[in-house]
């Protein structure tokens, strides 16, 4: 559970769930912040059901992970949460098992009551338990932040308290746009020659392309 980063100097894009085409308008966003598609994409879904509010993350990775993208490795479900214990132990089996993976960092936030209802997707990672004054690893290359309630006081008892209705609407706009997601990006694999994706891995990745010239 994040803050909305209101007050930061993040890029961000703010989709309400009831506003027309909002599935169409988050894939495109997504899509226009994955530099590659031929890169490993991780999508960790940070969160529990043990709350209603902060269980926005491992339902939208169920729900995902029931769709079965083919280019999208799911980190956080319902079964498996990753949250705030075990967060730091998931990313270093991130990096261990994906290295020069895209990570989409996705997570329940609190913010303004006029925002409640909207997925934010933006540049940079978040910051997970910043609206419970908790210190986790920043995660993610961009992210996705669903706002669930208000923020400012009391928030355990605000998460406790929060609608399931809600969440799951949102937890549904969330795994249907990362899944059309997922579609482009085959599509985009389909269109991009090999060539020119060794051209996009060079910049990304500099230093893994001198390594490997070395050896």
């Amino acid at each position: 559970m994040n803050h909305t980063n209101e007050e930061t100097n993040q890029i961000q894009n703010r989709f309400p769930i009831t506003s027309p085409f909002v599935t169409g308008k988050i894939v495109n966003e997504l899509i226009r912040l994955i530099p590659d598609p031929h890169m490993p994409i991780v999508v960790v879904c940070i969160g529990t059901d043990r709350s209603t509010g902060d269980s926005l993350g491992p339902l939208t990775g169920t729900l995902l992970k029931e769709r079965r993208p083919e280019n999208l490795i799911i980190y956080g479900t319902l079964e498996e949460p990753v949250h705030g214990k075990n967060l730091a132990d998931y990313l270093a089996l991130i990096d261990e098992k994906h290295p020069n993976a895209f990570i989409i960092a996705l997570d329940a936030c609190l913010g303004r009551a006029t925002s409640i209802g909207t997925i934010i997707v933006g540049n940079g990672p978040l910051k997970p338990g910043a609206a419970l004054n908790k210190t986790l690893p920043p995660t993610g290359n961009i992210h996705i932040a669903g706002v669930v309630n208000i923020g400012g006081m009391m928030e355990f008892f605000v998460l406790q308290n929060t609608r399931l209705n809600l969440v799951m609407k949102m937890a549904r706009k969330l795994s249907e746009s990362l899944k059309r997601t997922d579609r482009q990006i085959t599509r985009k694999k389909q269109e991009m020659p090999a060539h020119k994706h060794k051209i996009a891995e060079t910049i990304l990745f500099p230093t893994k392309q001198r390594e490997t010239e070395r050896i």
